[in-house]
């Protein structure tokens, strides 16, 4: 579980933007997504694939502009 403690002389705001940071950096809400609806393991293995494919591309044409 995710926590942070209030500093000294730290605002509400400031306190809220350090704990949605931790709480991006931890993962927990992709991981939530992730396990809303039941995928297959191999529909997990083709969309991998593809988000493989398309970083290459992607990759591929950002060399090819320099």
């Amino acid at each position: 579980m995710t926590s942070v403690t209030l500093r000294p002389n730290e605002s509400q705001e400031q306190l809220f933007k350090r704990f949605k940071k931790k709480v991006m950096r931890s993962g927990l809400l992709s991981q939530l997504r992730n396990k809303r609806w039941f995928v297959s393991k191999s529909e997990v293995r083709r969309i991998e694939k593809k988000k493989a494919i398309r970083r290459i591309n992607k990759r591929k044409r950002r060399d090819s502009e320099d």
